[in-house]
């Protein structure tokens, strides 16, 4: 096996134990086709690729080879909202209420916006069951969101909002622009940056989309002392997703905020970039240092009530702490999708890096493909 593995791409000679890493992972098995891209001060150091983009190995994984993210695209949609921050024409503090009025049902009047960003907003889930293709109807997703109860008291505590953080939040843009939310990310963020990265992919990009390949499915026989009922399983099972979603072009043509953004390491890093950067990139201002330092303050930090361990969440994004120490710098702050994808924006470096891969993995401790590769960057720097 590692006599067949070929990077391709550049690293600069002082980042060289980060392609090591890297290529690591693929003589050990971990990997079947994936791209890592860093940057300092928005210029990259590293960007690399290799591997297959098809589970059946058949496709080489090539420069521009994008593939959907699932969750590292929330690091977008939290970005585009706190671009209208930066604007005035979003207020943190002010009720969701205020800007999308059928959101006031059921007790939710005064819920703030940033309970929203902060997966405070007791809205993780769905009252109803509802399949993967309820997911590309955006008016039913939202009305169900705006009339349902929360599952806590806001404010109180986190639990992950998956699949609805991209919904609540992205009806939010739309009251307040007029756009979808994949419309004014392609608008503001993704075209003025020269980023690849897509929230709704174009039919024409279809034939460079890599083909992620699905965890084992879970046994739900072996969960342990997980309550059937729990939080947890009730947001984690509805609806059933499987991965295979994503070879479709129903999944991909969606606007689904929070899950199906298709990029690469190269594209997201260079996004990310723009936030370690204090807001701008190539001389393109998307917002102030000091929005993104209010999106880095502390808003909760407990046992998460979905994702059952201990996180540190701020505005849209998770904060360093001793259980997940993702830098040795407190200003750094990250998110990461479902299978592995995983994105880190360090204030204090001035750093991004961007890892983005097709073969998928579940792990409750932290994918150890990614956690190389973060150790041997830090080593370097």
């Amino acid at each position: 096996m590692s006599n067949k593995i070929e990077i391709h791409g550049f690293c600069e000679e002082q980042f060289e134990p980060v392609k090591e890493a890297f290529k690591m992972n693929f003589e050990e098995g971990l990997e079947v086709g994936a791209s890592l891209a860093v940057t300092i001060n928005g210029k990259y150091v590293v960007d690399i690729w290799a591997g297959y983009s098809d589970e059946a190995q058949t496709h080489r994984w090539e420069q521009d080879t994008i593939v959907n993210v699932y969750s590292t695209t929330k690091v977008m949609t939290a970005l585009c909202v706190l671009m209208l921050v930066d604007k005035g024409l979003i207020d943190l503090d002010a009720p969701v209420a205020k800007y999308w009025p059928e959101f006031g049902q059921a007790g939710k009047q005064n819920l703030p916006v940033r309970y929203l960003l902060s997966h405070t907003a007791g809205l993780p889930g769905f009252d109803k069951s509802i399949q993967a293709k309820t997911l590309y109807d955006w008016d039913q997703i939202v009305n169900m969101l705006a009339a349902q109860k929360p599952w806590w008291e806001p404010g109180t505590k986190s639990g992950y909002h998956s699949i609805t953080f991209g919904y609540l939040l992205g009806e939010l843009v739309r009251r307040v622009t007029g756009k979808s939310l994949g419309i004014f990310f392609r608008d503001e963020v993704a075209t003025p940056l020269k980023a690849d990265f897509y929230i709704g992919l174009p039919e024409e990009q279809d034939p460079r989309v890599g083909e992620l390949i699905p965890p084992p499915p879970p046994d739900l026989k072996n969960l342990g002392n997980i309550d059937p009922e729990s939080i947890s399983l009730k947001v984690l099972l509805n609806p059933p997703l499987t991965a295979r979603e994503t070879l479709t072009r129903e999944w991909r043509v969606a606007e689904i905020p929070a899950s199906n953004g298709h990029g690469n390491a190269r594209s997201v890093a260079k996004i990310a970039a723009a936030l370690a950067c204090g807001g701008e990139l190539d001389g393109i201002q998307l917002l102030s240092l000091e929005t993104i330092e209010k999106a880095i303050e502390e808003q909760s930090y407990g046992t998460d009530l979905v994702l059952s361990g201990p996180i540190r969440f701020g505005l849209g994004y998770g904060l360093v702490c001793k259980e997940i120490p993702i830098s040795p710098n407190p200003r750094a702050f990250y998110w990461g999708g479902w299978g592995g994808s995983h994105v880190t924006m360090d204030l204090d470096a001035k750093l991004s890096w961007a890892y983005v891969m097709n073969k998928m993995v579940v792990t409750l401790t932290g994918d150890p493909r990614s956690m190389r590769i973060r150790e041997a960057l830090y080593n370097c720097l």
